[in-house]
């Protein structure tokens, strides 16, 4: 993200004030149940939206049903 050239702060704060702050504080908690798939161009193509590729898989699943491995 690029910083921006001129001091836009507001009179009434300080920077001093404000700290130093930190960059990707929370980058880890915000992707560890992100789940990200790269479609290929041509199947993309059928899918207009993440909701439509989550409804296709869900009947796909439903019609297909998954096995769990055993536990042993």
């Amino acid at each position: 993200m690029k910083m921006a050239d001129k001091d836009d702060l507001r009179e009434e704060y300080r920077s001093s004030d404000l700290g130093k702050g930190s960059q990707g504080k929370h980058y880890d908690d915000y992707h560890k149940d992100a789940n990200i798939v790269v479609l290929d161009p041509d199947v993309a193509k059928a899918f207009p939206d993440s909701r439509s590729v989550n409804q296709a898989l869900r009947t796909y699943l439903q019609d297909h049903p998954q096995h769990k491995p055993e536990e042993s």
